[in-house]
């Protein structure tokens, strides 16, 4: 089992910054994929980001060149640096953990089965 913790959401200005931070227990050596999803009122969960466990990255063409995902120095720590943020940036943020491999980082973005997932933490950009 492997628990997640998320933190670092809240509000901010368009053009703001803020990092999320996705803290993870358990039985974290068995993780292969860890990635953010966000889901905002109304409209699906989408990925946000993904990174395997030999650190190969896909992002959402919606966030690319403003948000950067990644780990801690003992992988039990999973980061979002979110850059340049768009109103339209506003959502649920969810941090993800799965043991499973076979597919690419692209394809895990795209994928909503894992098997872990945090609470939450809600960020709100404001234009």
């Amino acid at each position: 089992q492997v628990q997640l913790v998320e933190s670092g959401g809240g509000s901010v200005q368009a053009g703001g910054s803020l990092r999320l931070s996705c803290a993870a227990y358990g039985y974290t050596y068995s993780v292969y994929f860890m990635g953010w999803f966000r889901q905002a009122p109304g409209k699906e969960r989408e990925g946000v980001a993904v990174i395997d466990s030999d650190g190969s990255t896909s992002y959402a063409d919606s966030v690319k060149g403003r948000f950067t995902i990644f780990q801690g120095g003992a992988k039990n720590t999973l980061y979002l640096q979110m850059n340049s943020l768009k109103p339209e940036d506003t959502a649920m943020y969810y941090c993800a953990a799965d043991e499973r491999g076979g597919m690419t980082a692209i394809q895990a973005l795209g994928f909503f089965g894992y098997h872990y997932w945090g609470q939450g933490t809600q960020v709100t950009v404001s234009s």
